[in-house]
């Protein structure tokens, strides 16, 4: 699937997506039609009549696994964490027959690859005098501090090494050609920002509106460290997208996009960006944050904004995070092997509160595994997590309760770290971006871990009865 339009034709084939054809304003009206259809669990929205603009606004495109699906093409997420950890511990064979053996696990790789392109469809329209004024960048909640562009995927280029990235960054309007660039300190984007900075230089960044769903997954999935986005995409779609050059600043930007905002982030630019209502449930307060600077807009040929809304959970972040969660489980799996499955509920905005099961072998084995996810890329702003054995779902918080509650001490279970990275915004954070972990050690203990008592036997049904019971269970006519 090449484009966002492409992603539109097959939402509306498979009824998942709803057109509304009645004037709607972008001003906090949008907002409060998709969250009331994000809280019900309804369709994608193409918004075709926005007031003030010829432009149509798209919201809730990944609001439900179904469609993150058909958009991804698979119905397994851990296929792409598998797929990049097949690329990490492929070796070049020795000898003739051996590379030539090797030869269509090289294609596999070398197709996902980014394609270089001299131009494409986001490049049909060139406006003469860019602005943010001809989008329909939406106000979401009544306090915030004005219109956030809130799924752009800023293209940056690391200033030393080259490598790409995209992050999605909110973004506050501040006049036509200036906005402010939310790139919290533990984003990549931000580091680049950073690099840019102490050598006195701006940062060129590229605004990516409308891609299609491989790369706007691309740019909000935590990748580990030095992987280019761009390559994280085509491993996602299988095959490499097309990138051409932006007209006026040196990045490359997808060719099949809707829209392109390039500028420059000014890292000695730095003003209060804030309030805004974002996915924690609490407007976030005025920050530092650096300004964009607007220097080209190009687009397609009648183009759609696509948007997203953020507020208390559950929305359609939760389905974009069960995805990065679902994908990057075989990468866990690779430096803690013991690790069995992985969940992030929702309702704890995807980085409050980590569930872990393990297949436990030796004392203290879920605490070694805490620290290492703490120690782990964007896992080190998770403030909780607990780790239970193989025998507890996951992603049954019943079953999670029940395995705190009956196999955890709180004297000796419970590990408090202060002092340590937090979400930027945590809202119950003692300082902006430092704060403390709690981790539950919820897995049955044993006597090597000082648990003197005999392990109480669980109860569970006598099988043959079990049996019984189900074959006739039809007789009961329950």
């Amino acid at each position: 699937m090449d484009s966002l339009k492409d992603f539109v034709k097959v939402l509306e084939e498979e009824n998942e997506l709803k057109r509304v054809a009645v004037e709607v304003d972008a001003n906090l009206e949008i907002s409060e039609i998709l969250r009331r259809t994000m809280y019900e669990k309804g369709p994608a929205i193409l918004f075709e009549n926005v007031k003030g603009y010829d432009m149509p606004v798209l919201g809730n495109a990944f609001g439900s696994m179904k469609r993150l699906e058909l958009g991804l093409g698979m119905s397994d997420f851990t296929e792409i964490g598998e797929r990049i950890a097949s690329m990490t511990k492929m070796d070049m064979p020795s000898g003739i027959i051996g590379q030539i053996k090797s030869i269509p696990q090289l294609k596999k790789m070398t197709g996902s690859f980014p394609k270089p392109k001299k131009s494409g469809p986001v490049q049909d329209v060139v406006e003469d005098e860019p602005s943010f004024a001809k989008l329909p960048i939406l106000k979401t909640w009544p306090k915030d501090a004005g219109r956030f562009i809130t799924l752009g995927l800023v293209a940056t280029r690391h200033p030393e090494t080259g490598t790409r990235n995209l992050g999605v960054y909110r973004m506050q309007i501040l006049d036509d050609t200036h906005a402010l660039m939310h790139w919290q300190k533990h984003k990549r984007g931000a580091h680049h920002g950073d690099i840019a900075g102490e050598r006195g230089e701006s940062m060129p960044a590229a605004i990516i509106i409308g891609g299609d769903p491989a790369t706007v997954f691309a740019g909000i999935a935590p990748v580990p460290e030095g992987l280019d986005k761009y390559l994280f995409s085509g491993i996602t779609r299988k095959s490499g997208i097309e990138t051409i050059p932006c007209k006026t600043i040196d990045l490359d930007v997808p060719a099949h996009a809707e829209i392109i905002l390039e500028g420059y982030v000014d890292p000695a630019d730095v003003r209060p960006e804030g309030p805004f209502g974002d996915h924690t449930g609490y407007y976030t307060p005025p920050e530092p944050y650096p300004v964009f600077t607007l220097t080209g807009v190009t687009h397609r040929k009648n183009p759609i904004y696509l948007t997203t809304i953020v507020g208390k959970p559950i929305l359609e972040d939760a389905y974009i995070g069960k995805v990065i969660e679902r994908s990057f489980l075989p990468l866990m799996q690779m430096f803690h092997p013991e690790i069995i499955d992985f969940a992030m509920p929702p309702s704890g905005w995807f980085q409050g509160l980590g569930i872990i099961s393990i297949r436990k072998r030796y004392p203290g084995q879920a605490k070694k595994v805490m620290m290492g996810l703490w120690g782990t890329g964007q896992l080190s702003l998770t403030k909780i997590f607990v780790v239970v054995d193989s025998d507890i779902d996951v992603h049954d918080i019943n079953d999670v309760i029940w395995a705190i509650t009956t196999r955890a001490d709180a004297a000796r279970d419970t590990v408090i770290i202060n002092n340590t990275p937090t979400d930027n915004l945590d809202p119950a954070s003692p300082l902006v971006n430092l704060g403390s972990k709690m981790g539950i050690d919820a897995t049955q203990k044993t006597a090597l871990e000082g648990f003197n008592r005999p392990i109480q036997e669980q109860v569970i049904p006598d099988e043959e009865t079990a049996r019984m019971v189900d074959s006739r269970w039809a007789d009961y006519k329950l």
